[in-house]
């Protein structure tokens, strides 16, 4: 195709963005915007079935009948969403056990903050409340992306979402009015996670690569830092509703800009997360990897049983 053809395409494509119609799979894209696509789409695929794991581990310890049964319907609704958005993907043209083998391999990140432990049945409610919280912020403006499959998906994810945060918050509204004992936990679950969650929205705008250009083609529609701000000056007052200290000495309400001021982020924590260096990466990939490894013969089993019954359909 002539560069010129290639420059009108580009031209209606960016039109159609800025008249905030949905560009759809059949729709003719720059393959930078496919790109840019396929590894934020699959990231967050990687970051909802990674994010099964520091729950998971608490489903068979949860302290009544109720909570495992929340707990698990939790962990079954991140699952759900993984499915979702490998399968806006694939509409993308890209191959879904490709992108797992390059999670599996490291090539492909996925959201830092699940590379932290969760050592107290608290977690669970930081994790829902901070964690959710956070990616409800980040997530509701998904659903006006310009990519038509992937803002869909994301309605249903984020009514979803929603529900795990209200659960998060509920578990550490009854943790803070319990004993003494219950309240430290609660305490420790929220400095535990404050940081790493609001690390969660990326780099300072200074330094992320990718958002103006997103923002160009109306794939994110809010910078990072402003996504961060916003996240703060919800959550700051929750926490003092319920009587719980946020982990920042610096953390001041600005009455001129009416916003929370919050003290410096350690960066070089967040940047050797990403890395693969944090608390739990390997064991997160590690796995992944065993767990498709182990139900291969699941899938085979599923193939070869689809393929016999293809092959009697014909013979009949």
């Amino acid at each position: 195709m002539k560069e010129q053809d290639i420059a009108i395409l580009e031209q209606k494509f960016q039109e159609k963005i800025d008249n905030d119609i949905k560009i759809e799979p059949n729709d003719w894209m720059p393959d930078a915007y496919r790109n840019t696509l396929i590894r934020q789409i699959s990231q967050h695929a990687h970051s909802e079935i990674v994010g099964m794991l520091p729950e998971g581990n608490w489903i068979t310890r949860a302290p009544n009948l109720r909570r495992k049964a929340v707990l698990l319907a939790k962990v079954q609704d991140e699952a759900g969403h993984g499915l979702y958005l490998y399968s806006a993907t694939e509409t993308l043209g890209a191959d879904r056990e490709q992108t797992i083998d390059d999670l599996h391999s490291g090539v492909a990140k996925y959201s830092s903050i699940f590379n932290y432990p969760t050592l107290s049945w608290a977690d669970m409610g930081a994790v829902g409340w901070l964690v959710d919280g956070a990616a409800i912020m980040n997530q509701v403006p998904l659903c006006r992306c310009s990519y038509g499959p992937y803002a869909r998906a994301m309605v249903r994810v984020c009514k979803e979402e929603s529900f795990h945060q209200r659960q998060g918050f509920e578990i550490m509204m009854k943790l803070a009015a319990g004993t003494p004992e219950q309240k430290e936990m609660a305490q420790d679950a929220l400095n535990r996670f404050w940081w790493p969650a609001i690390m969660m929205f990326g780099p300072n705008d200074a330094e992320s690569k990718h958002t103006a250009q997103s923002m160009k083609w109306k794939i994110k529609r809010h910078t990072n830092d402003e996504l961060r701000q916003q996240f703060i000056d919800v959550t700051v007052p929750q926490a003092e509703l319920i009587g719980l200290t946020i982990p920042d000495p610096l953390l001041k309400f600005n009455e001129a800009t009416g916003h929370y001021e919050h003290g410096p982020i350690d960066w070089d924590e967040f940047w050797e997360v990403v890395k693969g260096n944090g608390p739990c990466n390997k064991d997160r990939v590690d796995a992944r990897r065993k767990a498709k490894e182990n139900g291969l013969w699941v899938r085979q089993a599923a193939l070869a049983h689809a393929e016999k019954k293809k092959l009697r359909k014909q013979a009949s």
